[in-house]
């Protein structure tokens, strides 16, 4: 069974001038404990469509369950991680991480163990009382996924969390970011404009087209056991026949 799976899912907007077509005939699925990333030329619809997934945005036409069941039964079984880290400047490191347990009302003993858990794992514990400010880009990027995870939310979804930052940081905040949801057990679904970011997360990338953006390719990827970071798939020697596939069908549109 499908964690997820969105079924001819169309999206028009209305404007003066006409319809607009965003998405067309969309199909996807994704199982559980799977990281897939999608992929596309600039403003073909990539964040339009995670916001379809997590409920934000209803599409024209087509279909999306999750587990077999409506979305609308399911929107709170996901969690949104944005560009931006969103984290209150004039909040603490730990009052950031447990805002959504007080706005659910769920300042439960066990809610509120987990996330001290989740900082002391991720190395974040010692920072708790700090403010936002106080912290490095890739140290927010964590908190923010933290505090995401404090609702315990079976998909995540990832608008380009990493663009924000500097390369270098960059690539050692992948590397964390994906062991945070390889330990956490979590599905996840990441937009990007980075081919190499989507290479060595993931297990598919999907490859949309311009707009009106369907699917144009669904690309499994491969490495070796060894290859078991983000920075380890880089130097695979099938790193660049990926990487030359995936631009040749970008460099296309």
């Amino acid at each position: 069974m499908s964690l997820l799976e969105l079924k001819d899912i169309n999206l028009n907007y209305h404007s003066k001038s006409g319809e607009i077509k965003t998405l067309t005939n969309i199909d996807l699925k994704l199982n559980q404990g799977e990281f897939i990333t999608v992929l596309g030329p600039s403003g073909c619809g990539k964040s339009t469509l995670l916001n379809i997934i997590s409920g934000l945005i209803p599409p024209s036409s087509g279909d999306i369950t999750f587990k077999n069941e409506s979305l609308e039964l399911n929107k709170d079984k996901m969690g949104y991680m944005f560009q931006k880290d969103h984290l209150f400047p004039w909040l603490s490191v730990w009052n950031n991480v447990i805002l959504p347990l007080k706005i659910k009302h769920e300042l439960k003993k066990e809610k509120l163990e987990k996330a001290e858990e989740l900082l002391k794992a991720y190395a974040l514990w010692e920072f708790k009382d700090r403010l936002p400010t106080d912290l490095s880009g890739g140290m927010r990027q964590r908190v923010a996924l933290i505090r995401t995870l404090t609702l315990d939310p079976e998909l995540l979804l990832l608008d380009e969390p990493f663009s924000a930052l500097d390369y270098l940081t960059r690539l050692k905040v992948c590397d964390e970011v994906y062991e945070i949801i390889k330990k956490e057990g979590k599905t996840a679904i990441m937009v990007t404009h980075d081919i190499s970011e989507a290479i060595s997360l993931s297990q598919r990338v999907i490859i949309l087209s311009r707009r009106p953006a369907y699917v144009k390719k669904e690309l499994t990827i491969n490495f070796s056991e060894a290859a078991d970071t983000p920075f380890k798939r880089r130097k695979e020697e099938n790193f660049r026949k990926y990487f030359d596939e995936i631009w040749g069908d970008l460099d296309e549109q």
